[in-house]
């Protein structure tokens, strides 16, 4: 197939890129690197099914450039995904993630081309629900870049009812693995490890009992591609997610291996904080076939020899 992936040089957007090219797809991708990085696909560019766009999908210019291809499907990830910066900064998260999604849903409309949204767990309300989260649990966006996701799911299942295009929407939960990065735009694990591996404090928002559902960056490509694939996600909206959460306390034991090293920090934006992120993914068992096939141990220890590999990421 012709493939277009939006923010391919993010961090699950690399991934992705390298699926799709292993599996002999043909793949295009763009991102304007304002979170993705060079690096994260340098290994791709001498091959001949692998092209490149620099550009920001808010400029219609590029998306005309973007679009001269014909694509069989758009696997659209390019996204502000900073809660903190939209919180900050809300109309540079509006701007991407609402007006980027509908420039990208109006291309695609113009080519009937298949659309996959990636959208976040960010979107729900707290639970305490030990089964885990589904799909009909209540949303309550928290956040600009929340409510960012929400729209941009809102416009998607739009143009699924409205002009018949064939669109999904998926939420996977919390996402990590080698390429994410380690700073504070990265994620818990990639920072976690990375403060550990220089003997740093791991620094913990508020008390550390919120707890969220860990998923490996391939099992979450393998859900993406699934959710691509499968003519029974159209039209809905699907999580992905283990099924197990984790108190950040004990995942920074876990990754420090003591608890010298834990030091507690008050929260940035403590109202955006959802003390319990649990996933329940029997949906996207139920409709593709999906369920996870990485531990969260061997997903660290994964995530760890990439970091120690690569130190100056």
């Amino acid at each position: 197939m012709k493939t277009l992936v939006t923010g391919g040089a993010g961090f699950i957007g690399r991934w992705l890129v390298k699926r799709l090219l292993d599996e002999g797809h043909s793949v295009n991708a763009i991102d304007d690197f304002s979170n993705g990085r060079r690096e994260n696909i340098e290994e791709f560019f001498q091959r001949g099914s692998f092209h490149f766009l620099e550009g920001d999908i808010r400029n219609e210019r590029t998306l005309e450039k973007l679009f001269e291809e014909e694509y069989d499907i758009v696997y659209h990830l390019a996204a502000e995904i900073n809660v903190q910066n939209s919180i900050d900064n809300p109309s540079q998260t509006i701007e991407r993630d609402i007006l980027g999604t509908f420039n990208i849903l109006e291309h695609c409309r113009k080519q009937k081309t298949r659309v996959v949204f990636m959208s976040t767990c960010m979107v729900y309300d707290r639970s305490y629900d030990e089964s885990g989260i589904t799909e009909e649990h209540p949303t309550k966006p928290a956040s600009p870049y929340a409510a960012a996701k929400l729209s941009g799911e809102a416009l998607t299942l739009s143009y699924f009812h409205a002009y018949g295009l064939p669109t999904a929407v998926i939420r996977p939960f919390n996402t990590y693995g080698p390429f994410q990065k380690t700073n504070g735009e990265g994620g818990v694990v990639a920072i976690f490890v990375k403060q550990a591996l220089k003997n740093e404090p791991l620094r913990i928002y508020g008390d550390g009992t919120q707890t969220r559902d860990l998923l490996y960056v391939e099992d979450c490509v393998d859900f993406i591609i699934r959710a691509g694939n499968n003519d029974l996600a159209l039209g809905q909206i699907i999580n992905a997610g283990t099924g197990n959460d984790v108190a950040i306390n004990n995942l920074a034991l876990m990754i420090a291996g003591t608890s010298k090293l834990i030091k507690h920090v008050p929260h940035i934006h403590p109202q955006a904080e959802i003390m319990k992120l649990k996933c329940n993914s029997s949906k996207a068992r139920d409709l593709l076939g999906w369920e996870p096939k990485f531990s969260l141990e061997k997903g660290i220890e994964k995530t760890k020899k990439w970091i120690e590999s690569n130190p100056e990421l």
